[in-house]
């Protein structure tokens, strides 16, 4: 399967764990091959990601329920840090980069790691998510900005 990497990778984000992805990965491929025979579009990749997300949200219902019902929210998931200077001065954005992502609810981290991560167009994204396409820009616009920004900025806000 040509896009089972990125089906990985997407399950591992939205679930924050390897083990996890990899389960959900498996349940979702057989998922997309028993009914393979109902596809009648001509992308695949995002077929296939809209069955691992699906898969991810149902075995998070089951799972970890709480972490669901979490929306983005940016004084709650507000992280301060170092500027980004510092960070890149002491090789640590990548990090920084890691911490923001796990700090964001699942809903905001699927949207950033399939645009980021996964190359997908904001059209795919919103057929994967059944999203608005101006939900999806907006949640990408809020998370770029918390990615670029300087908490020295910020400091009255505190991390819940």
């Amino acid at each position: 399967m040509p896009h089972l990497d990125g089906a990985y990778n997407f399950a591992c984000w939205l679930l924050r764990n390897r083990t996890d992805g990899e389960d959900v990965v498996q349940e979702a491929v057989l998922r997309a091959f028993r009914y393979f025979d109902r596809f009648q579009g001509d992308d695949a990749r995002a077929w296939l990601l809209q069955i691992v997300r699906n898969t991810c949200y149902s075995w998070l219902q089951k799972n970890r329920q709480l972490e669901l019902m979490t929306e983005f929210d940016e004084e709650l998931h507000y992280a301060p840090g170092p500027s980004p200077e510092s960070l890149a001065a002491h090789n640590q954005e990548r990090h920084r980069l890691l911490r923001v992502l796990q700090s964001l609810s699942a809903r905001a981290r699927e949207i950033i790691v399939l645009r980021e991560l996964e190359g997908c167009s904001y059209k795919q994204i919103a057929e994967i998510t059944g999203a608005p396409m101006g939900t999806i820009m907006s949640t990408l616009s809020r998370i770029r900005e918390r990615l670029q920004h300087k908490p020295a900025t910020h400091t009255a806000r505190k991390h819940a």
